[in-house]
């Protein structure tokens, strides 16, 4: 074979093997996004969700802490009252001070900010159980945020007939370092 011949009949399985290898590569993944497609679709994303832990700053040195676990089911995204889980805080200065869980009985969030209000089911705080109270969370990643219902009465015990979802606006920062509130949006069809 002259040069030329060999030169074509080289550069011709060379494309051959190319195209080939392309086609397999395709064909895999191909495969892998019909396999994924299939195991995504049965799941859906849920309606909304509040999650994390963070602890406030306070210049007197106060020990608050606020964790979340609240989340509203895909098959409930009309009914934010339907939302489930649990939040739960602490607030001690100089060995004194209360802790306090409750169980969610509603979820409303909009982009970054969530509104989460709950009936407090154990604390050590007289008066506070069987209470609604309700917390408002705007992650902002390394500078979240947070609010409480008992901003203005200085204690949960304070509020009287509380509606689901109602808080104040989250206007208080969390100490550096320690946010990670992480929020899924509500999306409604309106």
């Amino acid at each position: 074979m002259n040069r030329r011949t060999k030169t074509a009949v080289i550069g011709a399985a060379l494309l051959l093997c190319a195209t080939a290898a392309a086609g397999a590569a395709i064909a895999a993944d191909d495969g892998r996004r019909t396999a994924g497609a299939t195991a995504s679709e049965g799941k859906q994303r849920e309606a909304a969700a509040l999650t994390g832990k963070a602890k406030l700053y306070r210049s007197a040195g106060d020990d608050i802490a606020f964790s979340f676990d609240a989340h509203l089911a895909a098959e409930h995204k009309l009914d934010p009252m339907k939302a489930t889980g649990t939040f739960e805080w602490s607030h001690y200065l100089n060995g004194k001070g209360a802790r306090a869980k409750a169980k969610v009985d509603c979820l409303v969030t909009g982009g970054k900010v969530a509104v989460v209000s709950g009936v407090i089911t154990s604390s050590d705080l007289p008066g506070a159980k069987g209470k609604r109270v309700g917390i408002t969370v705007q992650d902002l990643g390394r500078s979240d945020r947070l609010g409480y219902s008992w901003a203005t009465t200085g204690t949960p015990v304070a509020i009287e007939d509380l509606p689901k979802c109602v808080s104040s606006a989250p206007f208080e920062k969390v100490e550096k370092g320690t946010g990670d509130f992480s929020v899924t949006p509500w999306q409604p069809p309106l």
